[in-house]
């Protein structure tokens, strides 16, 4: 405990007096304080302008990082005959119907995202109240609904991020690890702001994007300058 407790004591002190920095410096700052044992995940939160209970203020999307999230995806696809074979030979990690339904019902859920073919949304849909708060649950508005389960599969193995606003207003996502380089985490956390900035919905009103934060999993967080993140 001594030797964590020191470790929390070094990054505070390196954190101290610091906000409002570029992404270059907050990158270089988390990163040269994420000493856990583990590779720690890069984390971003952003508090948005928002009230997503109104239809027209929720914030919701997918973005693809260029440098991926360094994250190994389970994923589960929905599907019969030939598209559970296209599903499989995509590498999904989970492939079934009404069987797979049933193992989701009685509490097995070995997957991080999830796909359905539209002609499965029946049986999926039995599952709301077991996914959706979980954000698993397949939609069309962000591609896990679709016919093309080989891009689908492909994009959530290859480091796609999904995102959606909390009730609060707060879109957060893991955006890469902390042995990636700066520059990979950099343009990792600028393709999410820039992901999150096109996705404003028609009912936000006055500031958008309020506060934007960056932290690893272990350490503290600072945060970034809005226009220098959006901007670039």
């Amino acid at each position: 405990m001594a030797k964590l407790g020191k470790r929390a004591k070094a990054a505070r002190e390196a954190f101290a007096g610091k906000s409002d920095l570029t992404v270059e410096d907050a990158v270089a700052l988390v990163k040269g304080n994420a000493n856990a044992k583990f590779d720690e995940t890069v984390e971003i939160s952003m508090n948005l302008g928002i009230d997503p209970r109104h239809a027209d203020q929720m914030v919701r999307g997918t973005v693809n990082l260029p440098n991926g999230t360094g994250k190994s995806v389970r994923v589960a696809v929905f599907a019969r005959g030939p598209k559970a074979d296209e599903a499989k030979a995509a590498g999904a990690d989970i492939v079934g119907a009404e069987d797979l339904m049933e193992t989701v019902q009685g509490g097995t859920i070995e997957f991080d995202r999830c796909i359905a073919t539209p002609d499965m949304m029946p049986v999926v849909g039995r599952l709301g109240k077991v996914l959706g708060p979980r954000n698993l649950m397949p939609n069309p508005k962000i591609g896990t609904v679709t016919m093309d389960v080989k891009e689908a599969v492909e994009a959530a193995k290859g480091g796609q991020v999904q995102f959606k606003a909390e009730k609060a207003g707060v879109v957060h996502a893991g955006v890469g690890k902390a042995s990636f380089t700066e520059e990979q985490l950099a343009q990792n956390i600028r393709a999410f702001v820039d992901a999150v900035a096109k996705a404003k919905p028609s009912g936000a009103k006055g500031s958008y994007m309020k506060k934007i934060a960056v932290s690893s999993t272990m350490g503290p967080g600072v945060s970034l300058n809005v226009d220098s993140a959006v901007g670039e």
